[in-house]
């Protein structure tokens, strides 16, 4: 629903752009040539942003617990999973994700301040700027799994510990994020960085619909190229430290 959800929303973006337009100079090419055919593709515009925001968004449980992760949060309505293969022992791995920088990521720093309105300090590490900013450290299970998360109840109200993360009363959203490591040889690993978000109530879930599914495109984008600069650092160490 994601793919989907993204795609209307933003389609009724474009359309109500061209509405918008035509207020000011029919788009003939289009058609829109009369203040009637501009209400028609305005009200389009506003049919196909709201299916966005109100497609359904079932929960998914996990059957079993398998990770810390699955502790944590057991139940969500989004999320997103992206894995790499890199040829370097475990602890070269762990080492390297907490040590890669903004500056080591293309174009990071820009798709975080269209995100947040906000660009991570260059030399800092991405993780540490996480875990030591908005976000709690819930596990951290070397060189196997690291667990991060926040909620909010709309009241500035967060958990501050792990035990409260999990026992926080309603909230209105709970995100983790993890990165997991499995080893797959002397010298190869499969690192996965997965995020799950679980929002409760109507309006708040709508509310997080619409923004999870604008921000996807950017958001896989930054995990993505998170993991190939880990990669990039671990496969970078010399022989003799493999």
């Amino acid at each position: 629903m994601t793919f989907l959800g993204g795609l209307l929303l933003y389609a009724g973006l474009l359309v109500a752009a061209a509405g918008v337009a035509s207020l000011l100079k029919p788009i003939r090419f289009l058609g829109i040539r009369t203040r009637r055919r501009v209400a028609l593709v305005l009200a389009l515009a506003f049919a196909l942003f709201t299916a966005g925001v109100y497609l359904p968004c079932p929960a998914t449980r996990v059957a079993a617990v398998r990770s810390h992760l699955d502790e944590f949060q057991p139940v969500y309505q989004f999320g997103e999973v992206h894995s790499v293969l890199i040829h370097a022992p475990a602890a070269r791995v762990w080492t390297a994700m907490h040590e890669v920088t903004p500056d080591e990521i293309t174009f990071f720093r820009t798709l975080m301040w269209l995100r947040f309105f906000h660009a991570p300090d260059p030399r800092r590490p991405i993780l540490e700027g996480f875990v030591r900013g908005s976000f709690l450290l819930l596990t951290d299970d070397p060189p196997r799994e690291l667990v991060f998360g926040k909620t909010g109840d709309g009241r500035h109200r967060s958990a501050s510990t792990a035990a409260e993360f999990q026992a926080f009363p309603s909230p209105q959203i709970r995100i983790a994020v993890n990165f997991r490591l499995r080893e797959i040889g002397a010298a190869r690993c499969l690192l996965t960085t997965e995020t799950r978000v679980y929002a409760a109530g109507a309006e708040q879930l709508h509310g997080f619909a619409a923004y999870w599914r604008m921000i996807y495109p950017g958001s896989s984008l930054i995990r993505r190229m998170w993991l190939r600069a880990i990669r990039s650092r671990a496969e970078a160490a010399t022989p003799q430290s493999m």
